[in-house]
């Protein structure tokens, strides 16, 4: 037997999170975000989405950090791909937030897809397509990419190639990222890196964002 459901968050507690990562959302992007959170929950109960139960937690974890790379990245129009996506992380959350955005969410795990399928469609947002694949085996699906992402990967340099790749050709990178693994990811050749930005509320993640070396023509 499943337990019950937490209370869901307040408009008002989602809003004053929100705020602390610089972020404003409107009266239907808070109702999506308390859909979304109760989506999570009842499905965590049959498929491990988070290790995260507690409704603040969860969106201070996974919505906050994940949107915060909206203010650092300018991805309204863009395409993007979310490697790895698990329970949506950070592509659904960022596709909230920029509607206009084009969001492709590559899982390989089935069931997972099936989750990331059914919050699209109960969230009504549009232009988000679920891959169930390894993400080394898209390419034609995703093309031309304007952005990468990731939050949850292990090994960071067959990501970056993949992305830095002739097919892929992604513009731009974005990882969450500990400190422990920056340098290892910055060792990656082919991207020009800027400064970590320190995700708010945290001690340890960081943002890192690449934007790939475009070779130079010889005279």
């Amino acid at each position: 037997m499943s337990t019950s459901q937490p209370t869901p968050l307040s408009d008002q507690a989602i809003l004053a999170a929100l705020g602390e990562f610089q972020l404003t959302a409107t009266v239907k992007q808070v109702q999506q975000i308390q859909q979304y959170i109760s989506i999570l929950l009842q499905w965590n109960d049959k498929i491990n989405l988070t290790a995260i139960r507690d409704p603040r937690e969860i969106l201070y974890r996974h919505f906050c950090e994940s949107m915060y790379a909206t203010v650092a990245v300018p991805v309204e129009n863009g395409r993007l791909a979310d490697v790895g996506s698990g329970g949506g992380f950070p592509g659904l959350p960022m596709k909230i937030l920029c509607p206009d955005l084009q969001l492709f969410l590559i899982e390989s795990s089935i069931k997972k897809a099936t989750f990331l399928a059914e919050v699209s469609r109960d969230l009504e947002l549009t232009d988000v397509r679920v891959l169930v694949n390894r993400y080394e085996d898209v390419s034609e699906d995703v093309i031309p990419l304007d952005y990468a992402c990731s939050r949850a990967l292990g090994e960071f340099a067959p990501f970056l190639k993949w992305a830095g790749s002739e097919v892929i050709s992604a513009k731009t990178v974005i990882l969450w990222i500990g400190g422990r693994d920056l340098e290892e990811a910055r060792k990656v050749e082919g991207w020009n890196w800027r400064e970590p930005i320190p995700v708010p509320q945290s001690l340890r993640r960081l943002l890192l964002v690449g934007t790939r070396k475009v070779p130079e023509m010889s005279a």
